[in-house]
């Protein structure tokens, strides 16, 4: 249920902060806090064994992985230049396709009956590695035109991203019982904090809304599909089974958006977050509709 409303929460919201943006600007500075709540989140359905299960499917995560870092800020790219995009929405695209996947794809990836223990592998280790290649990736394919702050990117990734997750996984192996009683909250916690940070990034860019709306959308639902797409066939034609190539699918397509709107507002400008902000509303669209078709096609049956 968390997931069918979340995409329309997001979207209520986004309207009322378009409208309305001076209920949400003054929130601009709990960006940060409510992205490492959603990390901290992550953390506490994570243990472990989750990244010592990489080890028993090295291939799939591997390929995963790369394509994770590879299919998306480089069509990210393409698609910015294409689109014309300037140079704020052009680091906005850079960033969602530079991060690591969105924790939904652990449940697009359960509801789609693919491989979610490969799905929560991939997530935590594309989640530590973004730490470092996140900035180098932005760095490197628009380094040359924008100024990024690599060393200050990364720094302030480790505090948002790896110091909550580090903390989650530690809280659920030593006091397990009591953050298994937390796993059921966990879902509506993270789906307030991105609808609240979507919320302010669109009332502190509304005016750049106005006029490139539309157009970063349709940029933003082309990149999505890019990478749902390239996910599955790339892998299958690798040949793989059918059960991971839908969880690698997942794992590509699906983005942590909401850390690359708050980098967006916090190294470049408002603007630079829209992309991020969108992406967070549609592929939780995009990726609800294609779990949901899977989930009516059985692998077995395929």
């Amino acid at each position: 249920m968390v997931i069918q409303l979340f995409p329309l929460w997001a979207l209520l919201l986004s309207v009322l902060a378009y409208l309305q943006p001076a209920i949400f600007l003054d929130l601009k500075g709990y960006i940060l806090p409510l992205l490492m709540v959603i990390m901290l989140a992550m953390g506490l359905t994570l243990s472990p064994q989750d990244f010592k299960k990489v080890g028993k499917n090295t291939k799939a995560v591997g390929v995963g992985v790369l394509l994770q870092f590879l299919v998306m800020p480089i069509t990210a790219l393409i698609i910015a230049t294409l689109f014309g995009f300037d140079s704020e929405l052009t680091v906005g695209m850079l960033l969602v396709g530079s991060v690591a996947g969105g924790t939904s794809s652990n449940v697009m990836c359960y509801l789609a009956k693919g491989d979610t223990a490969l799905s929560i592998s991939m997530t935590a280790i594309s989640t530590l590695l973004g730490v470092v290649l996140t900035p180098l990736l932005v760095s490197w394919m628009i380094g040359t035109s924008v100024d990024v702050p690599v060393s200050s990117m990364l720094l302030s990734l480790v505090k948002i991203v790896l110091v909550p997750v580090a903390i989650g996984v530690v809280l659920n192996t030593v006091v397990h019982s009591f953050t298994r009683k937390l796993e059921p909250l966990l879902p509506y916690v993270s789906m307030f904090a991105i609808v609240l940070i979507i919320a302010i990034v669109v009332a502190l860019s509304a005016d750049k809304i106005a006029s490139v709306g539309l157009l970063v959308a349709a940029a933003v639902v082309l990149h999505n599909g890019i990478g749902l797409t390239l996910g599955y066939w790339v892998t299958a034609m690798l040949g793989f089974d059918k059960k991971i190539c839908r969880t690698i699918a997942f794992e590509v397509g699906l983005q942590n958006s909401g850390l690359a709107s708050a980098l967006a507002i916090k190294f470049f400008t408002p603007a630079a977050a829209l992309p991020g902000s969108i992406f967070s509303v549609w592929h939780n669209i995009s990726g609800s509709l294609l779990a949901s078709f899977w989930s009516k096609k059985p692998v077995k049956d395929q």
